[in-house]
């Protein structure tokens, strides 16, 4: 392999900083200066070359020091610069749009949460444990919270909040710009423990409840039927079973798939389903015949976009009411996900983590099944039997 010819050239400055360098063109001999210029505000990089149209080396060496020197006046971003404008609006600009619809908004919610709380131009490395117990505080009273809208929240919407900046901090400590320089060389917030609520409620709804909903059911939408039945029998969040296509649907075969893109954790899977489930989806068909791309559970005002989540929450709401539970906190479309979770806990829980769309079995365990009096009166009732047998 012929080794590439080279010319005569001058490099000025320091590398990652305000370097120059000054070189003859092979072909015409006329000499180039090349630099990185640096935008001071964001800190990214661009090559640059520019013909200084002439042989002399000599003049080429007092540029390239003129413009080396001008670069070192204007010192470039380190992490020491960096300010959570800067961060945030980098994270939103490469990161978010990664992410699903939903975690989009959170994303650009939190954003402006966390700027008007601790200051735009704040610097990203002097975050400490203090502003960490501040916004704590504050959002658990409810004086900062997204949009115009704030109330006090419990400590899982705090902790989940603050997963955010979290997030961004650690994204900052491995993004680099075009210098290999990183945005961030260490993450101030790392290792703070996040608030977790003690005895967080997480009821499960009863098959009474359940039947109760299903005969008052017919007096809302047939929507709120079909859906309350799918969530049943499939363990799934209300808001993947709101956004289903008859795409999605395979009734001969008894199965419907789960597409990433409607899903909290972005889980695509496919699972089996039951005689009611399949019977429920004939049912939305008989109200609303479609097929296609087209929504299994269309909005009552717009055939083109799914049920909301806002209605869903509602028509909830107002089953509830007709139905004339007692109102218990926490009880809502989550709580027959429990359920089902709870009722298949002594099926595999490999088999159990696909049917109803979880990723971490970890999460079944600890949020979604909970023990019952009747499941552990049989344990022990099985564990005598042993026993005798032993002493047998």
């Amino acid at each position: 392999m012929a080794k590439r010819a080279t010319g005569w050239s001058y490099n000025a400055g320091e590398r990652g900083r305000n370097w120059v360098r000054a070189y003859e063109d092979n072909k015409t001999g006329i000499i180039l200066v090349e630099f990185f210029e640096s935008d001071p505000a964001t800190g990214e990089s661009k090559r640059k070359r520019v013909s200084l149209s002439h042989r002399d080396r000599q003049q080429a060496k007092q540029k390239a020091d003129e413009i080396a020197a001008r670069f070192g006046e204007i010192r470039t971003p380190t992490p020491d610069d960096l300010t959570l404008q800067q961060l945030f609006d980098k994270y939103l600009g490469e990161v978010t749009p990664t992410k699903s619809v939903g975690k989009q908004k959170h994303d650009r919610a939190c954003a402006q949460m966390f700027l008007r709380f601790l200051g735009a131009n704040r610097k990203a490395r002097s975050l400490n444990v203090r502003d960490w117990n501040r916004f704590v505080t504050a959002r658990r009273e409810g004086s900062v919270g997204p949009g115009e809208r704030r109330r006090p929240v419990g400590d899982r919407q705090v902790g989940y909040d603050l997963r955010w900046p979290l997030a961004a901090l650690n994204w900052a400590t491995k993004a680099a710009n075009r210098e290999g320089r990183v945005l961030l060389d260490f993450n101030p917030l790392k290792g703070l423990p996040l608030p977790v609520e003690k005895n967080p409620k997480r009821p499960v709804l009863t098959d009474g409840d359940y039947y109760r909903l299903l005969q008052v059911a017919p007096e809302l939408d047939w929507r709120f039927r079909v859906a309350l039945i799918l969530a049943h029998e499939t363990g799934h969040r209300i808001g993947a079973i709101r956004q289903l296509r008859w795409t999605d649907v395979e009734l001969d075969g008894a199965r419907v798939r789960w597409r990433s893109e409607v899903d909290k954790i972005q889980f695509d899977h496919v699972t089996p389903l039951s005689a009611a489930a399949v019977a429920a989806f004939g049912l939305a068909q008989q109200h609303r015949p479609a097929i296609g791309d087209a929504w299994v559970l269309p909005s009552p005002s717009d055939d083109r976009v799914p049920c909301s989540r806002h209605l869903m929450k509602n028509w909830w709401k107002k089953a509830v009411n007709l139905a004339d539970f007692e109102p218990v906190k926490g009880r809502g479309w989550h709580s027959l996900r429990r359920k089902f979770a709870t009722e298949l806990k002594e099926e595999p829980l490999k088999d159990l983590c696909q049917l109803g769309g979880w990723k971490d079995p970890q999460t079944v365990l600890k949020c979604y099944q909970t023990a019952d009096e009747q499941s552990m009166r049989e344990a022990l009732s099985r564990r005598q039997v042993l026993e005798k047998v032993g002493d047998i």
